[in-house]
């Protein structure tokens, strides 16, 4: 046999054997990252700075990050625009997904609540045009858009490798929802405005045929937990958990609901956190360090989490 001949033989035989390595990931295979709220347990800067370093070296097409400060924070312009720089600093597209802490707890000088106006200012400032935040910029769909309701700039959507993506504004203080009487009108408003994205998302992706939806949120809405019969509160996510497994349950592909609620166990044990699946609608929860999530289109399992050089299957 030929020197020629063997090299050649040792070269398929190789590939080959890597093949089922190969096989494993799907063409058109992507990742993308989620950071938690970095705020949970303080104002510190370092753990957002640390996470926004770390996902940009692992280059993933986009990030999205909930919360912008913590509760104990100025509700203030400067310190919006100081996060905002931060955040834009990012090399890949960011997306910032909003946490209770950056407006729903604001009060003004003299205690009363300022959440209304808080947010307003954030839509401002974060959500102006269809741009995300980033080096790189990835162009979203706005709720803003359509006329009916043009203040909810902070919802947005964009599609990658047959999923769709969203935010969807339900801060985890129980939706915002306010016990005193007349007290309610954000709410409600964000009620109907909420159900509209969410019926608009389900339709385009069913008429796309697409493999799956993520939604992004700061509230857990908790689409897996068992439903008490006789709640002893007003549940300010009994609507929106309503809509979504109504609206899974038609829906051909996987429906991935990603929030900041789920992970303090994960947190504390400094645990990777993992994707909890009841049929086609699955449950994560993330912490201030980032994760990231492997998409693979027209593939079993269509999630998966990576961590580090290891991944975990989802679904």
């Amino acid at each position: 046999m030929s020197a020629a001949r063997s090299r050649a033989l040792a070269l398929l035989l190789a590939a080959a054997l890597a093949a089922p390595a190969c096989a494993a990931r799907a063409p058109g295979a992507f990742q993308f990252g989620v950071i938690g709220h970095a705020f949970q347990s303080g104002p510190d800067e370092a753990q957002l700075r640390a996470a926004l370093r770390a996902s940009d070296a692992a280059a993933p097409v986009f990030v999205v990050a909930t919360g912008i400060k913590a509760a104990g924070e100025s509700c203030g312009d400067k310190l919006y625009e100081r996060r905002k720089e931060l955040l834009d600093d990012s090399a890949r597209p960011l997306i910032v997904s909003l946490a209770a802490s950056d407006w729903s707890e604001c009060r003004n000088s003299a205690g009363r609540s300022n959440a209304i106006e808080r947010l307003n200012r954030l839509r401002e400032l974060f959500f102006a045009d269809d741009n995300s935040l980033g080096a790189r910029k990835l162009t979203l769909s706005r709720l803003s858009s359509s006329a009916k309701f043009r203040s909810y700039a902070e919802n947005a959507h964009w599609e990658s490798g047959r999923v769709l993506f969203a935010t969807v504004n339900l801060p985890a203080n129980n939706n915002h929802y306010r016990a005193e009487a007349g007290r309610n009108s954000e709410f409600e408003d964000r009620l109907v405005a909420n159900r509209a994205w969410l019926q608009r998302l389900f339709a385009m992706a069913q008429r796309k045929k697409l493999d799956g939806i993520v939604l992004f949120s700061d509230g857990d809405v908790g689409v897996q937990a068992e439903e008490n019969g006789s709640p002893t509160k007003q549940d300010g996510f009994a609507a929106a958990r309503r809509q979504i497994k109504l609206l899974a349950k038609k829906f051909t592909g996987k429906v991935l609901l990603v929030d900041t609620q789920g992970a303090k166990d994960a947190q504390r044990n400094t645990a990777t956190p993992e994707i909890a699946w009841r049929d086609n609608l699955g449950h994560l929860g993330v912490t201030a360090k980032w994760v990231k999530i492997r998409v693979n289109p027209g593939r079993t399992p269509l999630f998966e989490i990576a961590d580090g050089g290891a991944d975990k299957a989802a679904r």
